[in-house]
């Protein structure tokens, strides 16, 4: 009878309290600006995008097929929160920028356009909220201020 209550707390005890976590959503929360200087990253002359679009996009690890997408948009700080149903496993998941609110700021910044995000309970990670890096899109022109932005930049490094 011992060996039957062990084996009971190992085995349906475990499964018991994981579907009790199972039906809570993630939260994705991030926030999309546009780089007026087109430097690659974010700047003290950067804005932020209200009305821009965003997905986050899960793939297969092997097969990079798309296995799960949901999109949102941004609010009027430039900031999103989308939340993703279920527990998305192994799948590599990212946010990605797919369209801006702004016409003169409209295109991604390669390496700053999707953010890691990891979407599964099975990592000791107790919330369900995930924070995702900013993302950007350049400006069409940069600002006539910029060099003097990115000289300020550049005396901090030193």
């Amino acid at each position: 009878m011992a060996k039957l209550l062990v084996l009971f707390a190992l085995c349906v005890l475990p499964a018991i309290a994981t579907a009790h976590f199972a039906g809570n959503p993630f939260l994705v929360k991030g926030k999309v600006y546009c780089d007026t200087c087109r430097c690659g990253y974010e700047t003290s002359a950067s804005k932020y995008l209200p009305g821009s679009l965003v997905k986050i996009e899960c793939r297969d690890r092997d097969t990079s097929r798309v296995t799960y997408e949901v999109e949102g948009v941004t609010d009027s700080t430039g900031s999103f929160n989308i939340l993703v149903q279920s527990d998305r496993g192994d799948d590599a998941c990212d946010a990605v920028l797919v369209k801006s609110s702004d016409p003169e700021c409209s295109t991604p910044n390669s390496g700053r356009d999707r953010a890691r995000v990891i979407l599964t309970r099975n990592n000791g990670m107790v919330s369900d909220t995930r924070f995702a890096n900013a993302m950007g899109f350049l400006q069409n022109v940069p600002l006539a201020s910029c060099p003097q932005i990115l000289q300020k930049y550049q005396e901090a490094e030193e």
